[in-house]
């Protein structure tokens, strides 16, 4: 299943992808299995039962479809209670930056208001002189957990889909914590649907590319993280409750902007930022200058 949100005007909806360009709405679907379906994405997903009916009912003959082209594609958990990202999660990113593999999980929030469409605008603020991308898998929590153990975790994974961490570093830097700089309203694009857990397999075998420009700049697999996604989601939570549509945004790899040699290779408007993840596809956001929002 893939499930992406959408509005058309100020109507927002979800529905369930049939094809890379098509998909069936998810009032369609109630008609076809004669009972009402959540309007709140997040609700759907603790639903086990009701998933395996709608991947049955989309499958019919005559179902109606709509093309993507006619609607405004959103994130697709469009108002999670969390968004909660690992730092320094890749042994390649973290030996580019110097630093050694932790010992424990890195964690950092950034707030529900960064987050942005697959296809929408990444807004370089004025204060930020140093802007950069992350490429990172996240996870999207199905049912509500506390205290699990490593191999119950995945059992708790509704999918995945594909994150941009994007960061100012010299806010990053400055203030010494990295949740300031992370923070910023389109800072979180995320995308370009939800893929269920059984369409992508093992989530720690997953390759992983960033390309700015056509220029690949990050270039690497799921399976060079640090701590793998059980262990990410046990320990996680150990700390706090884990709820239906939670993401969890599990680090980048090598390749980031700032680290470049001889210069940093870092965000300026203009610049098309596309990542692309095996098994879920690729969100693309173009970096515009906060003067140019109207």
């Amino acid at each position: 299943m893939r499930i992406i949100s959408y509005s058309v005007g100020d109507e927002e909806d979800y529905g369930f992808m049939i094809s890379k360009s098509e998909f069936v709405p998810r009032t369609f679907v109630e008609e076809a299995i004669g009972h009402g379906i959540s309007p709140d994405v997040c609700e759907l997903l603790p639903d086990r039962e009701l998933k395996e009916i709608i991947e049955v009912a989309i499958t019919g003959v005559g179902m109606e479809k709509v093309s993507l082209d006619s609607v405004h594609v959103e994130p697709p958990i469009p108002s999670p209670r969390k968004i909660i990202c690992l730092g320094l999660n890749y042994r390649d990113h973290a030996e580019e930056v110097g630093a050694e593999l932790p010992e424990d999980l890195v964690i950092f929030l950034k707030p529900p208001t960064a987050l942005t469409g697959p296809f929408d605008p990444i807004v370089k603020p004025k204060t930020v002189k140093q802007l950069d991308y992350e490429g990172e898998l996240a996870v999207v929590i199905a049912a509500r957990c506390k205290n699990i153990e490593p191999s119950e975790a995945l059992g708790y994974v509704f999918g995945y889909m594909v994150f941009n961490d994007v960061s100012a570093r010299d806010i990053q830097f400055k203030y010494g914590q990295w949740t300031m700089g992370k923070s910023f309203d389109t800072f979180a694009p995320t995308g370009p649907w939800l893929v269920s857990a059984d369409e992508v397999g093992d989530p720690n075998d997953l390759k992983i590319i960033t390309r700015v420009n056509n220029e690949v700049r990050q270039d690497s697999n799921t399976g060079n993280m640090v701590f793998k996604i059980p262990t990410i989601i046990s320990e996680l939570s150990e700390v706090m409750t884990l709820e239906p549509g939670d993401i969890v945004a599990t680090g980048t790899p090598a390749g980031v902007g700032y680290t470049w040699k001889p210069e940093p290779k870092l965000l300026k408007p203009g610049d098309v930022v596309e990542i692309w993840i095996e098994r879920i596809g690729a969100i693309r956001n173009t970096v515009i200058a906060e003067e140019q929002i109207s």
